[in-house]
C-alpha cells in the first residue's frame, strides 16, 4: 500500500512539474519583452541647408536646424513618422524627389507651374517676400533698376525664375546663399535677389549691406514637395491646416522669423 501511494505521489509530482514547464515555455514563447523597441516609420526629407532661418547648420551642434526642420518634425510626430534630413544643393532637390532618394522636400520652395510638372505640392505653409540686397549707397529700388547689372540668385530658386522674366539683367546663379553674399561684398556682382526673411539675417550682420522689398507678383509662398505618385500631400495638408488654426504655425513663425 505504501509502495502504491509512493508511486502515485511521484506520478502526481511529475505531472505537476511537466505542467509547470509547459506553462513556462508557453509564456516565454508568447510573451513580449516590455523593453522591445517598436519599429518607427521613417521619411527622408531633402533640404538645402544654407537658407536661414528656414534651414541652416547650427554652429554649436553641427545639426541642421530651422523653421522647415521644426515644421517637418512636428508634422512627422503628428503622423507617426521619424524625420531624417538630407542636405542637398537647391537645384538638386527636385531630381532627388524624382529619383526617390528623398520622400519629400522642405526648403522654402515655391510651387511654380514648372515645378508642378515634375512634383506634387502641399498647401502653402508660409508666404514669402523678395528683396534686393546691395551695398549701402546704391540706389536699386525695383527690378528695372537692375538692368545692365550682375545680380546673384540661388541656383534653381524662385528668385532665379523671376529674374529670367525680367529684361536686361545679367543673372549670376550660385549654389549657396553665403556664396552670393561673398560675391556681393567682393564687388563681383552688383546686387542679389533673396527672400526677405533670409536677407534680413545677412544685412543685420553686415553693416555695409542693405535690402529693399520688391513688390510681389504671383505666388511666392513655400510648400512641401512630394513625388507625383505620393500619398502624403493630403496627410501633410491636414496637419498644416490644423497648425494654422490652433496657433502652432504662428508659434514656429515667431520663433524663427521674429528673433531679436
Amino acid at each position: 500500500m505504501k509502495k502504491f501511494l509512493s508511486i502515485t505521489l511521484m506520478l502526481v509530482l511529475s505531472m505537476i512539474l511537466l505542467a509547470a514547464c509547459g506553462s513556462s515555455d508557453s509564456k516565454e514563447s508568447g510573451s513580449t519583452d516590455s523593453t522591445e523597441t517598436i519599429p518607427t516609420k521613417k521619411l527622408m526629407m531633402g533640404t538645402s541647408a544654407d537658407y536661414p532661418p528656414y534651414e541652416d547648420y547650427d554652429t554649436n551642434s553641427g545639426e541642421i536646424v530651422g523653421f522647415d526642420i521644426d515644421l517637418a518634425k512636428y508634422i512627422g510626430k503628428k503622423l507617426g513618422f521619424e524625420i531624417e534630413v538630407k542636405d542637398i544643393d537647391f537645384n538638386g532637390l527636385i531630381p532627388a524627389i524624382q529619383s526617390k532618394r528623398v520622400d519629400f522636400v522642405m526648403s522654402g520652395m515655391t510651387p511654380t507651374p514648372e515645378r508642378e510638372e515634375n512634383v506634387s505640392f502641399s498647401n502653402i505653409y508660409y508666404e514669402a517676400i523678395h528683396t534686393i540686397v546691395a551695398k549701402e549707397g546704391t540706389n536699386y529700388e525695383t527690378l528695372e533698376d537692375l538692368k545692365g547689372k550682375k545680380v546673384g540668385v540661388q541656383l534653381g530658386s524662385i528668385q532665379e525664375g523671376r529674374l529670367k522674366d525680367a529684361e536686361g539683367i545679367e543673372i549670376v546663379p550660385l549654389n549657396k546663399i553665403p556664396e552670393i553674399i561673398q560675391e556681393l561684398k567682393s564687388n563681383r556682382i552688383d546686387a542679389a535677389v533673396i527672400e526677405d526673411t533670409v536677407a534680413k539675417g545677412y544685412t543685420e550682420s553686415n553693416s555695409d549691406l542693405k535690402l529693399v522689398v520688391i513688390q510681389n507678383n504671383g505666388n511666392t509662398g513655400s510648400a512641401v514637395a512630394f513625388p507625383k505618385d505620393s500619398s502624403y500631400p493630403e496627410e501633410f495638408n491636414k496637419v498644416i491646416d490644423e497648425m494654422k488654426q490652433d496657433g502652432e504655425m504662428e508659434k514656429l513663425i515667431k520663433k524663427w522669423f521674429e528673433k531679436k
